[in-house]
């Protein structure tokens, strides 16, 4: 298993080649050069490797990299420095890497140079995302709170999560939970009858104060009939064949189709929309301050509409021609956040025989939007990286999946660090 960790810094000028595959982002720093290091590590025992043999310059950055791709960045900046506040993880999805989300840590810096860090996990790459979301979720919280171990001056904490990235996100959280006990304030003898004020408990991720839990194209219901992979067409015969099939993807594929039964359990996904006496999964996404789901409307092959928006298919909303925003000219409908109080449906309406998994899909749907979420609808229709909707809602690589520039864009302008 790999592991890389780096740092860097806000940079004044917009650079589109590659920088490496781990990021980390913190700006306001002051003449001193500040180094990234991205170090690799097996399993326990394992020996570091320090190879490095090229060197090269990307505008202010000064890179050296060795065999393994590794980077080592140095940058000088004015000012005094700023120590980073607000942690931003950024998760990857499905035979991705930490490289996917460079477009959009480079723009979130800009934008917030002095307060954040943003992580690029590296921790869940290439088919190490076989593995299943249970490993990759423990993987990630093993990850973040060695981030935040090395960074003391980190207050605030949000994960931004791509695809299954999402799912790997909602897992770690489950794990990183922590609820502060209440204390008691002392109680003034002198006054009697005054009551002793109680504080009330606060809820923490990994130590920190839990800000934006954002999704985009994340299959939040899973893969498992009811159109959710768009491919199929609706097909009842491919879907079936998909969930016989899933095998192929690893455990993740298990997971996804909600095939697994671990001991008789519940399918993953499912144990994952309540809390357990380990693992606080709801409790976790109810503490972040907002929950965004950012969701592509059509021309996404993988996720459907449905599950990466957590909505019935007879939710869905009918769509306006044209941006709700002409700076945001792909983002065609906003939802502000609900509860499921608004969205409980009589099931009579459906066929429970349609689908096997008609109640866990429909289980899934009211724990989750018991929590209120705020949905962003996309659609890349008119354009021809549209085919491509499920990486360019993420601007995965720049030069094929610039469409997607404005729902980054949007993303950014609706966060405060």
């Amino acid at each position: 298993m790999e592991k890389k960790d780096s740092s860097i810094t806000r940079n004044n000028e917009e650079e589109d080649k590659r920088v490496g595959s781990n990021l980390e982002g913190s700006g306001g720093v002051s003449k001193k050069k500040m180094k990234m290091k991205s170090m690799r590590s097996g399993k326990s025992g394992d020996k570091e490797t320090k190879k490095k043999n090229n060197k090269y310059w990307m505008g202010c950055l000064r890179a050296e990299s060795d065999e393994s791709g590794n980077v080592d960045l140095t940058v000088d900046f004015p000012g005094e420095r700023t120590e980073p506040t607000h942690l931003v993880v950024m998760v990857n999805g499905l035979i991705g890497s930490a490289q996917n989300w460079r477009f959009a840590a480079k723009q979130m810096l800009k934008k917030y140079p002095q307060d954040l860090l943003v992580h690029c996990s590296k921790r869940n790459h290439s088919t190490q995302t076989f593995d299943g979301v249970d490993v990759m979720g423990e993987r990630l919280a093993e990850e973040v709170r060695s981030v935040i171990k090395r960074h003391p001056s980190l207050k605030k904490i949000s994960f931004v999560g791509h695809s299954l990235g999402g799912l790997i996100a909602r897992y770690a959280i489950g794990r990183l939970y922590e609820q502060e006990s209440r204390e008691e304030l002392p109680q003034n003898s002198d006054d009697v009858g005054d009551t002793c004020p109680i504080e009330e408990a606060k809820e923490r991720i990994a130590g920190l104060e839990p800000m934006y839990f954002i999704t985009s194209a994340t299959p939040h219901l899973g893969s498992r009939g009811h159109k959710q992979v768009p491919l199929f067409s609706g097909s009842h015969t491919l879907e079936r064949l998909a969930k016989r099939m899933s095998w192929c993807l690893g455990k993740t594929g298990k997971h996804l189709f909600l095939a697994d039964s671990d001991g008789g359990k519940p399918p993953l996904l499912l144990r994952m929309v309540s809390d357990s006496r380990d693992l606080k999964f709801i409790s976790a996404l109810h503490c972040f301050k907002r929950r965004i789901a950012y969701a592509n409307t059509s021309f996404d092959h993988l996720v459907g509409w449905s599950t990466s928006s957590i909505r019935r298919r007879n939710e869905l909303p009918k769509l306006q021609r044209g941006p709700v925003n002409e700076k945001y000219p792909h983002i065609v409908n906003i939802e502000p956040p609900d509860t499921a109080s608004k969205h409980e449906e009589d099931q009579s309406e459906s066929n429970p025989n349609e689908f096997k998994n008609f109640d866990m899909e429909e289980e899934m749907i009211r724990e989750l939007t018991k929590v209120s979420w705020e949905r962003v609808d996309v659609s890349f229709r008119g354009t021809l990286q549209r085919f491509l909707a499920h990486n360019t809602i993420q601007v995965k690589t720049k030069m094929i999946n610039s469409a997607g520039a404005d729902v980054i864009q949007h993303m950014i302008d609706n966060f405060e660090p």
